[in-house]
This record gives C-alpha cells, sequence and structure tokens, in this order.
C-alpha cells in the first residue's frame, strides 16, 4: 500500500508538478487549496505527510502549522513547508511552530523527494 501525502497549495503549476512527482515516487498524493479548511481535510485523510504552501487563501500555512501542532494527535505527523517567502525570520518562525522541513521555491525536484523521503524513513 502507498502512503499517502496531502498538498496544500493553491498554485496549479505546483500542485500539478509536485502531485507528479510524488505519484511517480509511489505515492498516493491528495490537493486542497483552501487554507481555511486545510486542517478538516487533514483530520479527514489521516496522511502520512503535508507538502503545505506557507501563503494560502483561507488561512496561512504557518496558521495552519501552529492548528495541527496545537493537537496532540497531529504533533509527530511530518509537515514539509514550501514558500516563496525563503527569508530567514519566516524559516525560523516556522521552525519555532514545529515545522518538520521549511523549502523554499523554486525548489528542484531532488530537493523535495529528498525531503519527502527523510521525512517518512520508518
Amino acid at each position: 500500500m502507498s502512503k499517502r501525502v496531502l498538498l496544500v497549495e493553491d498554485e496549479p503549476n505546483i500542485i500539478e508538478a509536485v502531485s507528479f512527482l510524488l505519484s511517480r515516487d509511489g505515492w498516493h498524493v491528495d490537493t486542497h487549496s483552501d487554507g481555511g479548511t486545510a486542517v478538516a481535510k487533514v483530520q479527514e485523510l489521516e496522511p502520512d505527510l503535508v507538502v503545505l504552501d506557507h501563503m494560502l487563501p483561507g488561512k496561512s500555512g504557518m496558521d495552519i502549522l501552529t492548528e495541527l501542532r496545537g493537537d496532540a494527535a497531529y504533533k509527530d505527523l511530518p509537515i514539509l513547508m514550501l514558500t516563496a517567502r525563503g527569508q530567514m525570520r519566516d524559516r525560523a518562525l516556522a521552525e519555532e511552530a514545529g515545522v518538520s522541513r521549511f523549502m523554499t521555491k523554486p525548489f528542484s525536484n531532488t530537493e523535495v523527494l529528498n525531503a519527502v523521503r527523510d521525512l517518512t524513513r520508518a
């Protein structure tokens, strides 16, 4: 059985690219584009990993991350945050909130695959 990833991203090109990349690597990829309902989607799907955009409509990735980490059921869920905002302050805030890995856009396919594999290695 393949592992399940939830990609929370609102940019169609990134959704397509990351979905293709991870599917080809054996992942079952679910996508969601609304930050306001992303936590409910995580609760519904119970993914093995969340790939989370920083800037989303409805609720920011940082708020979603904070909400997930505040729930004991998701404190150990691997979360890879993708962002076009690569400033050190954004990275520091994400790390304080409990992000598992932080990656700036643009990123390479190899970077994403390595991060996902590292975060889900048993």
